[in-house]
C-alpha cells in the first residue's frame, strides 16, 4: 500500500497519527500549522483535500498537484499548473510574497513541463515557508515541506525545496502566489 502522507522528519505511520490528532485538536481552537500563530489553513479544507486524495489512491488513480491545491486552497482554476498564474490575473489577487493559504505557482521547466502548484501552510520567516502539495513525490501528499527563497533579489522568484531533513534539491522558478477569494 502506498503512503499517503509525507511529513517532514516523521515516518508515515506517525504522520497519519499526528494528522488525526491535529485535526481532532482543531475543534479546540488549535491550528493545523502549529508554528503559524496568526494565519492558518482551514482544517475543513485540509481534511477534504486529504480525503479526496485518499479516495483517488484507493481507486488506483494518481494524485495530482492541481486538484489537491484547488481542494485545499479554494482557488478554482482549471488546467495544468503552468497555466494557473496567467489564469489568475484579473480573477484572483496575486502577490510576489507568500501568505498562508496562497497557492505557490511554479513555472514550467524542462524537468517539470506542466509546472506545479502548492499551498503555503506556514510562513516561517521572510525567506522560508512550508507548503502542502501533491505529487512532488510520485502519487503522494507532502505536508509541511520546507521551501527556501534563493532568489538574488529576495523576491521569491527562485526556490529550493527540502526533500529530506537538511537536504535541499534543485532550484525552481516561481511565478508568484495566488490568493483565494475572500
Amino acid at each position: 500500500m502506498k503512503t499517503l502522507l509525507r511529513t517532514r522528519r516523521l515516518n508515515p505511520l506517525l504522520s497519519g497519527l499526528l494528522l488525526v490528532a491535529t485535526l481532532g485538536l482543531t475543534a479546540c481552537g488549535e491550528s493545523v500549522t502549529s508554528s503559524s500563530r496568526d494565519a492558518r489553513l482551514d482544517p475543513g479544507r485540509l481534511a477534504f483535500a486529504l480525503r479526496e486524495a485518499k479516495s483517488l489512491q484507493s481507486m488506483g488513480a494518481r494524485v495530482w498537484c492541481v486538484p489537491f491545491a484547488r481542494n485545499l486552497s479554494g482557488v478554482e482554476i482549471q488546467g495544468n499548473a503552468k497555466t494557473w498564474w496567467g489564469k489568475a490575473q484579473g480573477e484572483f489577487d496575486v502577490s510576489k510574497s507568500p501568505s498562508v493559504g496562497a497557492v505557490m505557482a511554479f513555472g514550467a521547466t524542462r524537468s517539470m513541463p506542466m509546472g506545479h502548484v502548492a499551498v503555503v501552510s506556514d510562513v516561517v520567516d521572510k525567506r522560508t515557508v512550508r507548503i502542502d502539495h501533491a505529487n512532488w513525490h510520485r502519487n503522494q501528499i507532502s505536508l509541511g515541506m520546507v521551501v527556501v527563497d534563493v532568489s538574488d533579489k529576495n523576491d521569491w522568484s527562485r526556490v529550493r525545496l527540502e526533500h529530506t531533513p537538511g537536504s535541499f534539491g534543485s532550484v525552481y522558478p516561481i511565478n508568484g502566489f495566488i490568493l483565494p477569494n475572500a
